[in-house]
């Protein structure tokens, strides 16, 4: 069993491959203060659950794949991984770790690790040219050529903190659900906060998409246009230009990175 941990800057999820499929999974806040005894505590306790998992930590577990963009939660996963999973190969995604794409940016340091993995796993699983579009805490677009080579991308404000600061900002609004309403026109200053959140998006990441695939490809069409992140399913009956939904794109990836590194460990 290999257990895969994508740290986002709000929520964590974890993923439990028996070799390629996925067998289980969790979501969990992300929370920076958590040291590595707590993580250690919510890993068993989540662990503990599953059938094909023994009831002490680590039991059942071949190895660990784990990329972060939260420094401080990285560094507590890499303290867990040393005290309670010693005997286990881990890969921690940081710079020197093989990947199999490579980074065509001005600095490829400060790219974000999980955008490299999604990046990874839409080159294994759809080739390239392709786009990546990740809905988490930041919308993210993120281009990779024919050849497989991660060009470059766009990063925009989520959709979680949009809504956060209409309610913020906004004298005469508030925090509201994101969900669909019932038309384009609200009828009222809930439905028509979803609305502007919703349609919204959609028409940014068909614009932000369309010119990238005009830059990516001489014919846009060719360029496969991927999903994923935790608020996706939220656009994708709106926006007209997605070919593919994966919601567990940056697990996969994590696991395409693992078996490229253990036989180096």
């Amino acid at each position: 069993m290999l257990l895969t941990i994508d740290v986002g800057n709000t929520h964590t999820v974890l993923g439990l491959f028996d070799g390629e499929d996925i067998v289980e999974h969790w979501r969990i806040s992300t929370d920076a203060r958590r040291t590595a005894d707590e993580l250690a505590v919510l890993l068993q306790g989540l662990m503990g659950m599953h059938p094909l998992l023994g009831d002490e930590l680590g039991d059942g577990i071949d190895g660990i794949a784990i990329c972060a963009t939260v420094p401080s939660v990285l560094h507590e996963l890499r303290e867990v991984t040393r005290r309670y999973y010693g005997d286990v190969p881990a890969v921690l995604v940081e710079p020197g770790v093989k990947t199999g794409v490579p980074i065509l940016t001005d600095n490829p340091k400060e790219v974000g690790a999980d955008r490299i993995i999604n990046a990874v796993a839409a080159v294994d699983l759809y080739g390239g040219p392709a786009i990546v579009v990740d809905f988490g805490t930041a919308t993210t677009f993120d281009a990779v050529s024919a050849r497989g080579e991660y060009i470059g991308g766009v990063i925009a404000p989520g959709i979680e903190i949009s809504v956060d600061a209409l309610g913020v900002k906004g004298a005469q609004l508030r925090k509201i659900e994101v969900a669909r309403p019932r038309s384009v026109i609200g009828k009222n200053t809930v439905e028509a906060m979803q609305a502007g959140i919703v349609y919204g998006f959609a028409g940014q990441v068909d614009g932000v998409v369309g010119r990238m695939a005009r830059e990516l490809a001489d014919d846009p069409d060719e360029v496969t246009v991927i999903a994923t992140g935790g608020l996706a399913p939220m656009v994708l009956g709106e926006s007209s230009v997605i070919d593919e939904h994966e919601p567990w794109l940056t697990l996969i990836g994590l696991r395409l990175v693992y078996e490229r590194n253990v036989s180096r460990l």
